[in-house]
C-alpha cells in the first residue's frame, strides 16, 4: 500500500486519491475494529487509510 511518503501534505489537498477525504462516521463491534487495527498495523497505514484501500479494492467500480 502506498504512504504517500515524501509528499507535502497541504490542507485540503489530496496527496493519494483525486479527492480529499472528510470526516465520516461509522459503527462497528470492538472485534471488527480491533481486526481492522491490527491489519492496519501489519500494512504500516492507519485505520482509516485501509478503510478506504480494502473499500475501493473491493467495492468501487469505474464508471
Amino acid at each position: 500500500m502506498s504512504t504517500g511518503k515524501g509528499k507535502k501534505r497541504v490542507k485540503n489537498i489530496p496527496v493519494l486519491y483525486n479527492e480529499s477525504k472528510k470526516k465520516r462516521g461509522v459503527m462497528l463491534t470492538d472485534t471488527a475494529w480491533h481486526s481492522v487495527q491490527e491489519l492496519a498495523v501489519k500494512n504500516n497505514v492507519s485505520a482509516s487509510e485501509y478503510l478506504e484501500t480494502m473499500i475501493r479494492k473491493y467495492c468501487v467500480t469505474e464508471a
